[in-house]
């Protein structure tokens, strides 16, 4: 076992680097592919989580300066964390008019795959992750609005509201998934703004969801802006998907999961340290044991969980 797999089975943090930003050139965008990469200091052979960012209101989260907290453990236990500063980031300011404003749902997924296909200009500008990475080992991850970009990767589909085509994004090379505190159903279950506002949510289709996924949800995140069905909705990723699937339950967890989008944030209702331990440990041991089969980190941090005199949730699977 090589030293990053055996400080991440051990579960010990290690330092961990970050450079930012990294560029990627790209001329059929509106702008250019700016990166976050987080990685710990040692080991070879390191496995790659993409986390896209949601779209909350501080100017500087929505974008590859968002979701420390989630970034930095996830690197110090082992990961790449790859983080893109999507089109739809306010940081961007680009045109509100163009026709994919003001989310830019696809172009996030396509972000992605053109991450993994570049993989090698993000080494060498890192020059500290030449040749440590694990293109074989691929996650994505994302909160709120990059959840539903996450769940297009590993399967979800939708038909596009333009012109009625049915719109598949999924991403072979990845092959975990974690969605945090993601969008749900359409249909009656959105709310008349998020309707009229964001008609791609109308059509999400989960049952082609196949890729192995961990769901978390916050069981008071009620989300009125986005849904009438209250916090259940964050559970239909897991709900309507097929199996393996698994859902972590957070207990008194409003949307921002007790602060997942970054350190101290004003637009974190629920702002809870223990959570957020929690989240990072849980998401980390899910994707560790899918990434490794062999690796009992997921049952062990599920029966800490359970064994706790107040447990801070609940894990069901299918």
């Amino acid at each position: 076992m090589n030293s990053s797999n055996a400080a991440a089975a051990d579960g010990a943090p290690t330092a961990v680097l970050s450079v930012s930003p990294i560029v990627l050139p790209a001329s059929d965008r509106a702008a250019d592919l700016q990166l976050r990469v987080s990685a710990p200091v040692a080991g070879s052979e390191l496995p790659i989580i993409l986390l896209s960012h949601g779209q909350g209101p501080s100017n500087n989260l929505s974008s590859l300066n968002g979701y420390a907290p989630l970034a930095n453990a996830w690197a110090a236990r082992g990961f790449v964390v790859i983080q893109p500063t999507h089109l739809s980031s306010r940081t961007l300011r680009l045109d509100p008019d163009d026709p994919e404003a003001p989310l830019y749902w696809r172009s996030r997924a396509q972000d992605m795959s053109r991450i993994l296909d570049q993989l090698d200009l993000i080494e060498a500008a890192v020059p500290q992750l030449h040749g440590r990475l694990d293109p074989s080992k691929v996650a994505a991850a994302g909160h709120s609005m990059g959840g539903h970009t996450a769940s297009l990767l590993l399967g979800a589909r939708l038909t596009d509201p333009h012109d009625g085509t049915e719109v598949d994004l999924a991403e072979p090379r990845i092959t975990a998934g974690v969605l945090l505190a993601a969008p749900g159903r359409g249909g009656d279950a959105l709310s008349e703004i998020a309707a009229t506002s964001y008609p791609f949510f109308w059509s999400t289709d989960f049952s082609t969801m196949t890729t192995p996924t961990l769901v978390v949800a916050g069981d008071k995140d009620d989300s009125p802006y986005l849904t009438v069905a209250g916090a259940g909705w964050h559970a239909d990723p897991y709900l309507l998907s097929p199996s393996p699937k698994a859902l972590l339950t957070l207990f008194g967890a409003e949307h921002g999961l007790g602060g997942v989008a970054g350190y101290d944030v004003a637009e974190t209702t629920d702002e809870n340290p223990e959570r957020v331990a929690a989240v990072t440990e849980l998401t980390w041991a899910y994707l560790r044991s899918q990434l490794y089969p062999a690796d009992p980190a997921w049952q062990t941090a599920r029966d800490a969980l359970t064994a706790a005199p107040n447990p801070l949730g609940r894990v069901d699977a299918k």
